[in-house]
């Protein structure tokens, strides 16, 4: 598959590293010296960032829904300007474009700003979700991948792939190496939330989920060394 413009999707625990809270400094250089290498080779590269290294407010009973997920946008909004720093120590412009308005810290969010973004080389990071409360990242990144016509998601994740059973639980689980988005939603797989799910089988998008600790993961999938699951529509 020739991939010339992607939406990647990173994990807050997973940048979190071991601390599973907060920045884990070197994980977040790392990605960015990957992706770094994949737009000095022409690749355009869009970013999403999840927001459990600092909130999962729908684990809380004392707080009202609409509300944390507000706060789970922020969450997403801070992620994002922290690792675009680190993206921009290492040499990449970026620009972060959030579909509400926060101030200086970030830019209206709309397809034409995004592509031209991208037409100039730098990197885009989609914060704050959809905008909208009961709405995750995963739907997030389906929608922007949908909007900016990405030929692929790629979800790099704290685990390395697709499993018929959660590994950390069980260790007889078994990883798939491809499986289809109607698989993932007759099974319930969790790849990403349903309406992600439905979202990217209604527009034929393609997802490939593999760890992010792995070394080099997100270069070597794009040059065809993959060792996680490709879903397919």
């Amino acid at each position: 598959m020739t991939t010339q413009r992607i939406l990647l999707k990173l994990s807050g625990e997973a940048l979190a590293g071991r601390k599973k809270t907060g920045f884990d400094e070197e994980t977040v250089r790392g990605v960015a010296l990957q992706v770094k290498e994949l737009v000095d080779s022409g690749i355009q590269v869009g970013i999403v960032i999840g927001g459990g290294n600092f909130w999962r407010g729908r684990t809380s009973e004392n707080i009202d829904r609409t509300k944390a997920d507000q706060i789970g946008m922020l969450a997403t909004v801070m992620n994002c300007i922290y690792v675009s720093e680190i993206f921009r120590s290492t040499g990449m412009g970026t620009n972060i474009l959030t579909p509400f308005a926060c101030g200086s810290f970030t830019e209206l969010f709309s397809k034409d700003r995004a592509v031209e973004c991208f037409s100039q080389g730098r990197v885009v990071f989609f914060a704050g979700g959809t905008g909208h409360p009961y709405f995750s990242t995963d739907t997030g990144v389906v929608l922007r991948a949908i909007e900016v016509e990405a030929d692929v998601i790629l979800l790099a994740k704290s685990i390395d792939g697709v499993y018929d059973d959660d590994p950390e639980v069980n260790p007889e689980a078994k990883k798939y190496s491809e499986v289809t988005i109607d698989e993932v939603i007759a099974k319930n797989l969790h790849v990403v939330d349903m309406t992600a799910s439905i979202l990217a089988r209604d527009n034929k998008v393609n997802m490939w989920v593999f760890g992010l600790n792995e070394e080099n993961s997100i270069v070597n999938t794009l040059k065809g060394n993959f060792n996680g699951t490709k879903v397919s529509v």
